[in-house]
């Protein structure tokens, strides 16, 4: 069995501790949270520590808190020499602290606590200093996920970025959408199949090919009376970038 503590009790380790859960070779012996409440449903009482003096021995400890976090709770932990890795996309091994051996392990999914998700389809990155702590943390990855990559730190933050465009960037686009249609008094519900179908052609389509709507027409007639009917000056703004973003990929075409 490989030992797991899992520092943390927000969205992405109450996941985890569901996916490990099910498995027959980890074990999570240990959560710390600040916020004992948050995981009681989710493992036993005694399991869950809100001291790090307390925390058990492990073979693997999983910090998953908020990014600017990590390195506070990992200067903080009170042991030496053991593999202790992060979950985060854009934050480097480097800010681990060099007392114990570092490490990723980077599930590249958009995660909500009352959202079921197929741990099995989630590519998990992972990054390690030394070789045999990778292939530990790839025989994890593996019992959980049939989409395991390695993966160094530049790499991991350029797929985050590149997630935080296409997941946090679009789903705030769906609220400006959202909030257009509740003042103009319209069902965002029959918008719902076109959001399925933008989805669905970038499995089979590049997001350029798949591109479509005025800016890669060039319709500056439709363009320019969208903006006319946008009184928001936020909206307004993200409308024009947008487009001219979009204008200026299709001449590369």
């Amino acid at each position: 069995m490989i030992k797991v503590v899992i520092i943390g009790s927000g969205n992405v380790a109450q996941h985890l501790i569901k996916a490990f859960a099910k498995s027959a070779i980890i074990d999570v012996i240990q959560v710390f949270s600040r916020q004992k409440k948050a995981v009681t449903s989710l493992l036993d009482s005694n399991k869950i520590t809100d001291n790090f003096n307390n925390l058990a021995e492990a073979d693997l400890y999983i910090i998953a808190v908020s990014d600017d976090a990590i390195a506070k709770v990992s200067s903080q932990l009170p042991f030496e020499n053991r593999l202790v890795v992060h979950t985060s996309g854009s934050v480097s091994l480097d800010a681990l602290d060099k007392k114990n051996r570092k490490g990723s392990f980077y599930p590249l999914q958009t995660f909500s606590k009352k959202a079921e998700v197929d741990f099995k389809q989630i590519p998990i990155f992972l990054e390690s200093k030394i070789e045999t702590d990778f292939e530990l943390l790839k025989s994890m990855a593996e019992v959980i996920s049939e989409k395991v990559y390695k993966i160094n730190s530049e790499q991991r933050k350029a797929l985050h970025v590149s997630a935080v465009f296409v997941n946090n960037f679009v789903n705030h686009l769906y609220q400006i959408g959202n909030e257009i249609c509740i003042e103009n008094k319209v069902p965002f519900e029959v918008l719902k199949p076109l959001i399925l179908e933008t989805a669905n052609k970038v499995m089979s389509l590049s997001p350029k090919e798949a591109q479509t709507g005025p800016a890669i027409r060039n319709d500056e007639q439709t363009i320019a009376s969208h903006l006319d009917f946008l009184s928001d000056e936020n909206q307004k703004n993200i409308y024009k970038t947008l487009t001219q973003s979009i204008q200026n990929n299709g001449k590369k075409l």
